[in-house]
């Protein structure tokens, strides 16, 4: 599972919204168990106001509707301008501003057959959806490949310390917004707004994985003289750097997908998006996965059997390098940034774009963040995971490490991709409500629960293998059923908060704020993870056995026992140690942190506006 940003919540109602519709990365804990993509943080959503405003969301086109109409109605627009300045300048985040009641009445709409028509029509932007689902493709790759660089260290019998400084390689996609109105402020007007990031970062990209390609071998320890040490160290910082390209690859597609389509489809952006980082994380995980191993290939692809599997991952990273640097070449050259907008079907052009300033836009995250009411949930969404650090984050590993193939624990995770499409669409109905932190809540001892269940899972395991050294099917069969009894604690989880942030978000910067709060959300994921996974050898208690000596409970081969020709033992697992505590926390957590949690729906909304 990768750990892994995202998720589609398909609409459904949340408190005083109508219609709510949210992508976002799926939780990081999910990384280790299953590797299925993460969706990311886009949002999407319309707030009922009063009758006498009216809240639109809008992307670049409805600067053009906003620019004709001031030139239409100069003087009614004096006393009543609207406040664009309100908003932050995130390309990757949907903007809102407010139209008098005075003023929406002047902009013509089309009448409702031909608007009907239109609102199913594709025509102009069949080009431009497959060009931003390949995009998204292209950025699902390096996530993928991340995603099976752990099921790669842990078969070879690396540390859980080794695997939790790994775990940092996931982070950029957790904390892009620190860099995002970077990307959005500063660029070449005559090479255009998005491409001035896109085409450097995909060729960097591009470039990034030819030149690992040639290395990553000698990285893994398995190249020749190597000693079949990994250089932890080393993965570890290109990794992050391939993921800090993707995360900010990322940011410049997500903004030009909402300039790239008519505004009729721009809709389709998070169609393209879901599609498209899907089909990329499973070509760079799962499929990976398989042709790399190979039992798998000598077992379903092969007729005489071979020593490796069918792709080696200096020749996959080499492959997509290329693919990079080719794809990118012919984007540069062959699409250009729309200039033109639409208003009622006719083309007009857009007008400049109103820039709030790098500075200004971090003052206003400032101001949210400062919010002794943000203050406060703040607190909770960094601590409220740490109960579920272990069974999320470590139970993956620790099936390898009882002799599951990584291979078919990756391709356990196809029959997950339905469950986690419908949940949403079932959860949505219990968790909607003026409460939703409630449900929320009423979650939690369940999915604490989940935590000792996977012990169990991971502890009955050892005892299923069969004879050949393989695992029957009623084992895989039972992970599956398990894993989705998660998933449901999980999305109730996530489907509970993403409502209770649409009834707090301040309208005039609600992309901002969502965004803000997602990104503290998968911050509260990550590090309790990656404490978890790094403190596993230290619980552990082992044996020196047909010698004497002392054994290192991180390194065997560091021991000396090992040394003496003895073998390390495992006495006490410090996953099970590390489960338990977590669950105690949990409780622990539940029982003090719940009055606090619901007394956030009693704060006004005044409390959770930003004064801009």
């Amino acid at each position: 599972m990768l750990s892994g940003p995202d998720v589609a919540v398909d609409p459904s109602r949340v408190g005083f919204l109508p219609r709510r519709k949210v992508f976002l990365p799926f939780p990081w804990e999910e990384r280790y168990f299953f590797p299925i993509l993460r969706k990311k943080d886009h949002v999407d959503h319309q707030i009922q106001m009063p009758q006498s405003e009216q809240t639109v969301n809008f992307y670049d086109e409805t600067r053009t509707v906003m620019a004709a109409t001031k030139r239409k109605n100069a003087t009614k627009f004096a006393s009543t301008e609207v406040d664009i300045d309100s908003t932050l300048s995130f390309a990757h985040i949907p903007r809102q501003f407010t139209v008098p009641e005075n003023t929406k009445n002047n902009i013509s709409q089309p009448d409702s057959e031909n608007k009907m028509e239109k609102s199913h029509s594709l025509a102009g932007d069949h080009q431009n959806i497959a060009l931003l689902t390949f995009l998204y493709i292209l950025q699902g790759i390096p996530l993928g490949l991340a995603g099976s660089i752990p099921y790669l260290l842990q078969s070879r019998n690396v540390s859980y310390r080794d695997q939790a400084m790994f775990s940092f390689v996931y982070w950029p996609f957790s904390i892009k917004l620190l860099w995002a109105p970077i990307v959005d402020s500063l660029y070449l007007p005559q090479f255009g707004r998005r491409k001035s990031w896109l085409v450097p970062i995909q060729y960097m990209i591009g470039l990034f994985m030819f030149m690992l390609s040639q290395q990553v071998t000698d990285l893994l320890g398995e190249g020749e003289g190597g000693d079949g040490t990994a250089n932890i160290t080393a993965l570890t910082v290109i990794f992050f750097m391939l993921n800090f390209l993707a995360a900010t690859q990322d940011i410049a597609v997500d903004g030009w997908a909402l300039t790239m389509l008519n505004r009729r489809n721009v809709g389709w952006a998070s169609t393209c998006n879901t599609v498209g980082q899907t089909a990329g994380y499973f070509l760079g995980n799962i499929v990976f996965l398989a042709l790399e191993s190979p039992d798998f290939c000598n077992t379903y692809l092969r007729s005489v059997p071979g020593k490796q599997g069918i792709v080696t991952l200096s020749g996959f990273l080499y492959f997509w390098g290329i693919v990079f640097l080719i794809t990118t070449t012919l984007v540069m050259i062959m699409k250009s940034e729309n200039n033109r907008g639409r208003v009622n079907g006719s083309e007009v052009e857009k007008v400049d774009e109103k820039e709030h300033g790098i500075i200004n836009t971090y003052l206003l995250l400032w101001k949210v963040v400062k919010l002794p009411a943000v203050v406060s949930l703040i607190g909770i969404l960094l601590t409220v995971k740490i109960g579920f650090a272990a069974a999320d984050s470590v139970t993956g590993l620790k099936l390898i490490e009882a002799g599951i193939p990584k291979e078919k624990l990756a391709l356990i995770g196809i029959p997950i991709v339905p469950i986690q499409i419908l949940l949403p669409l079932f959860i949505s109905k219990y968790t909607t409500g003026p409460r939703p932190m409630d449900v929320f809540l009423r979650a939690i001892p369940y999915r604490l629960f989940m935590g000792l269940v996977f012990a169990l899972v991971v502890w009955w395991t050892r005892y299923t293998v069969l004879a050949d050294g393989t695992y029957p099917v009623y084992l895989y069969l039972a992970i599956i059923f398990v894993y989705a009894l998660h998933q449901i604690t999980l999305y109730t989880m996530f489907v509970t908060m993403m409502g209770f942030y649409a009834k707090i978000s301040d309208p005039t910067i609600g992309g901002t704020y969502m965004t803000l709060l997602n990104t503290i959300s998968n911050l509260g994921g990550n590090w309790p993870s990656t404490v978890a996974l790094w403190f596993v050898d230290s619980l552990t208690w082992k044996t020196c056995t047909e010698a004497d000596g002392l054994c290192n409970t991180i390194h065997d081969a560091d021991s000396s026992c090992v040394a003496a020709g003895g073998k390390c033992m495992v006495t006490i697992d410090g996953y099970y140690v590390e489960s338990i505590a977590c669950i105690i926390i949990g409780m622990i957590w539940l029982i003090f942190m719940s009055s606090r949690v619901r007394r956030l729906h009693d704060r006004p909304q005044s409390d959770w506006t930003c004064t801009l």
